[in-house]
C-alpha cells in the first residue's frame, strides 16, 4: 500500500520545491554556525583528574563560566581550557 499524504493548495512539484528551499535554508544555517562542545562537570572532572567538587568549586569561585540547561551544568570546552590555563599559572605562580 502506498501512503498518500494531502496537502491543499499546492501541487505536487510546488511541494517538494518548498521541501528542497527549506533543506538548503536548514544546511545554510547548520554550516555558518560554529559547534561548541560543551562537557558536564563529571567529564571535566574526570578529564583533569580532580573531583566533581573541584570543578563545582571552580564554577561557584567564578574561575570557570558555566551554563545551566535544565538541572544538567554546563562548560564549554574552549572556556575551560582558558579558565584552567590561568588556574595553573595562579597556582605555580611565585610571590
Amino acid at each position: 500500500m502506498e501512503k498518500v499524504i494531502q496537502v491543499h493548495g499546492l501541487s505536487r512539484q510546488e511541494f517538494f520545491d518548498a521541501f528542497d528551499r527549506l533543506e538548503e535554508r536548514l544546511t545554510q544555517i547548520e554550516s555558518k554556525s560554529p559547534k561548541v562542545k560543551k562537557r558536564s562537570v563529571k567529564e571535566l572532572a574526570d578529564h583533569c583528574g580532580v573531583a566533581e567538587l573541584t570543578v563545582r568549586n571552580w564554577i561557584t569561585d567564578g574561575k570557570v563560566k558555566a551554563k545551566r540547561i535544565g538541572r544538567r551544568i554546563f562548560i564549554e570546552e574552549e572556556e575551560f581550557q582558558n579558565a584552567l590555563s590561568e588556574i595553573k599559572s595562579i597556582k605555580y605562580k611565585r610571590n
